[in-house]
């Protein structure tokens, strides 16, 4: 129990700290038990209680700084939880954007937002119950033992072996309660994934007509997290009543001893008193671990989550430097390139090799599923390839993740995702340092200058997650607004006006059209109407490519791309 506490940052210091109050604690301890019993001694001895006035005062006097220092230990090890929990919140978050999102798929949204939301404020309560209580339950107990033995061998000998006891008990429990949890956690998981996949396809189980049948899922998935719960508070109502009764069989245990002596006139009445009052404070500490443990499993399993997320290596250890911006005479040339999605046996992409230099525009297009998407986002470092290479400026990589590739990149996707925060700071998402004026700019290019005219705050009216909800098209719209204020040279557009009508994809186009100049552009989509302004279009079929090259080429090639043509003409007819 706590063995991974040294891994913590600066946790000698404050262990140190805590060691110190705590022997100040036991002192108190053992000088309050020395004058209550002297006190009770004396009265039972028929002294006047003005006599002993003094005694008492003293005694009070110990009672108030026992709990000031306990108050103390508290509030050191409150504030250096508090602060660790937010540290290991930053380095989670960070990591997670690390990985991409490959790895966040791979994980699970739900569990991620679980450990950066809840996990790290469970291990802030594990740090704030363990560190003082731990240290309280090797220091009291060792002390009062040393204590006690110099006052009555036989009273620490009983001590000494029913200690045994409660410890294995504890232990027994520990292990059980242990794997009791890790079940319960892994079924949070699988119920926090469950039901955030399920918030996501709710409008599709409800079109296809699968609600109630995926509600009767749902509620096994809950039944399950169900079990798992009682079933580790079973074992912690266990836990507790074997802990409170072995502890009073101790005490008991002396007090009989105390008192066969007392009768027998081996022992004087101050030390029995001493004794007695001091053997629940040797059990008190090791009582109080064994009761808290329970609530600090959650903590432990989240700090062991959270630990392992921090501790995980990335792949690609080569980067792109963003200094060496991408530029007319840059070359980005893939071969090879194989992705699989997970759990997947087909290949989602494969075989993807061509070349790209400077300010090229390159389409995307193909059947739905052919892979235009999943090559966008390895394009845009989203997610890294099984296998392949990718050649930039003079570097050799295996993957487009590295933050310097990033950098570089302006990302138009189906469903732009608007921050909780003013309308403002999301048209700066690309570029934090643009002014007021280059937003306002962006605001009417991108046709947004009616609805924010009708917004009470304007560019400062706070849009997004939980605040004013937008329809699809002014969501595009804000989409089209930040890259307007980026700076980036690298522009990837995935379907980005698919599900807007034609007259809203007309009206925005022109505006879009402005944003190719001087920069390496992607743009997949079923709409072919786009491809007259590339300068040359990849067809995807079955996530290999299947043609390449100019709108001319390949109309006269009459393949794959002009079966597209044929195919959304008589869609129209």
């Amino acid at each position: 129990m706590g063995r991974d506490l040294l891994a913590y940052k600066g946790i000698m210091k404050v262990l140190a700290s805590v060691l110190f109050i705590t022997l100040i604690e036991v002192a108190s301890i053992i000088l309050q038990a020395k004058l209550l019993s002297t006190w009770l001694f004396q009265l039972f001895n028929g002294s006047i209680f003005r006599k002993t006035l003094t005694i008492g005062i003293l005694f009070i006097t110990t009672f108030v700084i026992r709990h000031f220092v306990v108050m103390i230990k508290k509030k050191i090890t409150f504030h250096y939880a508090q602060r660790t929990s937010i540290t290991m919140k930053k380095q989670l978050l960070t990591k997670i954007f690390e990985l991409g999102p490959k790895f966040t798929n791979k994980q699970g949204t739900a569990k991620l937002v679980t450990l950066a939301m809840e996990g790290t404020t469970q291990v802030r309560t594990y740090l704030e119950l363990l560190i003082p209580k731990m240290v309280a339950a090797f220091v009291i107990p060792a002390v009062i033992f040393i204590y006690v033995f110099f006052q009555d061998k036989l009273s620490s000998i009983i001590l000494f072996l029913t200690l045994p006891i409660i410890v294995a008990f504890m232990i027994l429990l520990g292990l059980a309660a242990n794997k009791k949890m890790e079940k319960q956690w892994d079924d949070y998981h699988l119920l926090s994934n469950h039901y955030l996949d399920s918030l996501r396809g709710m409008e599709t189980l409800k079109y296809l007509g699968l609600s109630k049948k995926h509600g009767a899922t749902i509620d096994d998935v809950s039944d399950s997290y169900r079990k798992s719960t009682m079933g580790t508070l079973r074992i912690a109502f266990l836990s507790s009543f074997a802990l409170d009764f072995f502890t009073m069989l101790s005490v008991a245990s002396v007090a009989v001893g105390l008192g066969l002596r007392l009768i027998n006139g081996e022992l004087l009445l101050d030390v029995a008193l001493l004794i007695l009052i001091l053997s629940p404070e040797f059990f008190l500490p090791i009582k109080e671990v064994g009761s808290d443990y329970h609530a600090t499993l959650n903590g432990q399993e989240a700090a062991k989550a959270i630990r392992t997320i921090i501790e995980e290596e990335e792949k690609d250890e080569l980067v792109v430097s963003s200094s060496k911006g991408w530029n007319r005479s840059s070359i980005l040339k893939l071969s090879s390139v194989n992705y699989a999605h997970e759990n997947d046996q087909q290949s989602a992409l494969s075989s993807i090799g061509f070349q790209v230099k400077g300010f090229e525009r390159i389409g995307i297009v193909g059947a739905s599923g052919a892979g235009k998407s999943t090559l966008i986002d390895i394009l845009g470092g989203f997610l890294q390839p099984d296998q392949g290479t990718f050649r930039v400026h003079d570097q050799i990589l295996p993957t487009l993740t590295s933050n310097g590739w990033r950098k570089q990149v302006t990302y138009l996707p189906q469903h732009p995702y608007l921050f909780s925060d003013s309308l403002a700071e999301n048209i700066r998402f690309y570029n934090q340092d643009a002014t007021r004026d280059m937003v306002e700019k962006a605001v009417v290019s991108a046709g947004l200058i009616e609805m924010m005219k009708s917004l009470p705050n304007g560019l400062d009216e706070e849009i997004g997650n939980g605040q004013r909800s937008l329809s699809g098209g002014q969501e595009q719209r804000v989409a089209l607004a930040r890259a307007l204020v980026s700076d980036r040279p690298i522009l990837l557009l995935d379907e980005p006006t698919a599900h807007l009508d034609i007259e809203t994809e007309y009206e925005l186009k022109e505006k879009m059209l402005g944003l190719f100049e001087n920069k390496l552009v992607f743009f997949a989509t079923h709409r072919l109407h786009w491809m007259e302004q590339m300068d040359r279009i990849i067809v995807l079929k079955d996530g290999e490519i299947a043609e390449m090259g100019t709108l001319d080429e390949l109309m006269k090639l009459k393949g794959e791309y002009y079966s597209l043509i044929l195919t959304q003409l008589e869609g129209i007819q």
